[in-house]
């Protein structure tokens, strides 16, 4: 097991100081690669002990143990989607292929479902439904699950905004939210220095940030106020697709039913909508 997703896995059981040194490690391996369990506590401001005792709970023997486990990692390091590639290539020498691979979706949002913690659930949707505005990020391989979802949640309510980096003023975007905005950035593994740095100033300027990423380790947690882990094995946001809109779908169901009224008024403006592209059946 990769030493980022045995973290991941011990998270929740290690000590405050230890979680300090978790941080650590996934920023920056190639430091923990190449310098002593001294060196490495210093930096993070704990004991050389604090360090030893967390390689000993992700279950190696020691520091050096850890050491050769990220190294050989960042030696032979794949990319999310070659791994993407050789896991379906397995699966085409099994019978009836598509069935395998919409099996191992269904899988994943179960997995999800386990991860997904509901009074967290519940809190996004009365954060979402009180906002003055919310504003949806997500870009590159997010781009299109936000998208989506500011779409759908715009079906529910009024004042959703995709924010768009390479078309906006994103400066302004940001001066016009306030502790009454609700941002939901959605992140995955390569996690983009852009999307991290409009989180963090979308957060300093008082947004409420709900963030759904592959991990509670991922970048945009240290800024979230609640964060959504979707799981995905293979760190690879195709591996993600069916479980990340399977949870977008719950999040617009929960606003239309917590928001009913205002649901049915936004239904009720869109069939009132006279409009030469829409189809009416039966007409010629």
């Amino acid at each position: 097991m990769k030493f980022k997703e045995l973290i991941h896995e011990h998270y929740n059981q290690l000590s405050v100081s230890q979680k300090k040194v978790a941080l650590y490690v996934i920023d920056h391996p190639k430091i923990v690669a190449m310098s002593s369990a001294q060196v490495v506590g210093e930096a993070i401001g704990v004991s050389e002990t604090t360090v030893i005792r967390f390689c000993h709970s992700l279950g190696f023997s020691g520091y050096a143990q850890l050491q050769k486990a990220i190294r050989e990692q960042l030696l032979f390091h794949e990319s999310s989607l070659i791994t993407y590639q050789q896991d379906k290539i397995e699966l085409e020498q099994e019978p009836h292929f598509f069935e395998q691979v919409m099996a191992q979706d269904v899988e994943k949002i179960t997995e999800t479902m386990k991860q997904i913690n509901e009074t967290d659930y519940e809190a996004a949707i009365r954060q979402l439904s009180k906002a003055e505005t919310i504003y949806v990020l997500g870009l590159r391989s997010s781009h299109i699950a936000a998208n989506w979802l500011s779409y759908a949640i715009g079906l529910v309510r009024d004042d959703v905004q995709l924010i768009r980096p390479e078309t906006e003023d994103v400066i302004q975007t940001l001066r016009q939210m306030n502790r009454h905005s609700v941002v939901i950035v959605i992140s995955f593994h390569r996690y983009l220095k852009q999307t991290i740095q409009i989180t963090q100033l979308a957060h300093e300027q008082g947004a409420f940030i709900i963030g759904i990423t592959d991990s509670k380790l991922a970048p945009i947690g240290k800024t979230s106020d609640l964060l959504f882990p979707i799981y995905s094995p293979n760190k690879s946001t195709l591996d993600a697709t069916a479980s990340l809109f399977s949870f977008m779908n719950a999040i617009v169901a929960g606003l239309s039913v917590h928001d009913k009224d205002r649901f049915e008024e936004r239904q009720h403006q869109y069939r009132t909508i006279a409009s030469d592209f829409l189809f009416v059946e039966g007409a010629d």
